[in-house]
């Protein structure tokens, strides 16, 4: 990893607004030795959410908290974009709805925009249709324009991202109960797909078709990792680990042509729990992926 190309945003959202871990990935990423990988560390956006309370017409929590941490989090990152100039922006989170704040910065710097989403879980969820109403089990719905108003209206065109510049990368497709197998169906048609099962096969190989896709010329992209994409006895830290994903050698193979693209517009990182590693040895391990991985 090339310090000198990368800047540094901390993102600690916990959509639960539980404080059940993921919120303390940026510093003990920090504490780790992530800063001294980049240029320059920015700190943390204002963007935490501590509220238990589920909107009754959307199913979704903490929907009116989640909408101001978006916006400041768009704001912290649309700032850095103009200030770092010619450097990629690695946004350590905190769960993946931090998109939710992400891509309405990116929208407004760069304009059109695709996503190479690496995640264990399709997160297309909705608000009445998730058990808990997290925004980090619907995300990709939202920003593909399928979701609450206030959410899909974030960048102000609706979708923010289409379905067909969206690669879906790593998700489980086998031996879903019968929510997650509600959740996959509603994944669109029109996205690029590649499960857990396919990416193991030739994770290389799977990185270089996703790094050609979508066939758009010139479409820039954001390269997203759920570390749970990872096999949950290889990373057991993380709120929602699953058997059947990848090892580190594998995620590191399926990112090496993603994180090489002429396209990559910068990267994310979401859903580590250091509360789950006492020892630190996972946030080492972690630190170790993204100096192997990004240029």
């Amino acid at each position: 990893m090339n310090s000198a190309d990368w800047f540094l945003l901390g993102a600690p959202w916990d959509c639960s607004g539980s404080g059940r871990g993921e919120q303390a990935a940026p510093a003990a990423l920090r504490a780790a030795g992530l800063s001294g990988l980049v240029h320059t560390d920015l700190g943390d956006a204002a963007c935490a959410i501590d509220s238990h309370e589920r909107d009754a017409r959307t199913g979704v929590l903490a929907l009116p908290e989640t909408v101001r941490a978006a916006h400041a989090l768009a704001d912290e990152l649309e700032g850095a974009l103009r200030n770092q100039a010619g450097r990629r922006p690695l946004v350590v989170g905190g769960d993946c709805s931090l998109l939710l704040g992400i891509v309405p910065a990116l929208r407004r710097s760069h304009g059109p925009m695709g996503l190479w989403f690496l995640d264990g879980h399709p997160d297309y969820s909705d608000g009445p249709g998730s058990e808990t109403g997290e925004t980090a089990d619907m995300e990709l719905a939202v920003l593909t324009g399928d979701g609450a108003d206030p959410l899909v209206a974030l960048a102000g065109a609706v979708p923010m991202i289409p379905a067909d510049a969206v690669v879906l990368l790593g998700h489980r497709s086998s031996g879903l109960d019968a929510a997650a197998r509600r959740e996959l169906e509603r994944v669109p048609a029109a996205m690029h797909r590649c499960d857990a099962a396919a990416v193991a096969a030739d994770p290389a190989a799977a990185g270089r078709r996703a790094a050609a896709l979508p066939a758009e010329p010139g479409l820039r992209m954001w390269l997203h990792l759920d570390v749970d994409v990872l096999d949950g006895e290889v990373l057991p830290a993380v709120s929602y680990a699953q058997p059947g994903g990848l090892d580190w050698d594998q995620l590191a193979a399926v990112m090496a042509p993603l994180a090489r693209s002429e396209r990559l517009l910068g990267a994310s990182v979401a859903d580590f729990r250091p509360d789950l590693d006492p020892t630190g040895a996972h946030a080492a391990r972690l630190l170790e992926l993204l100096e192997r991985v990004l240029p």
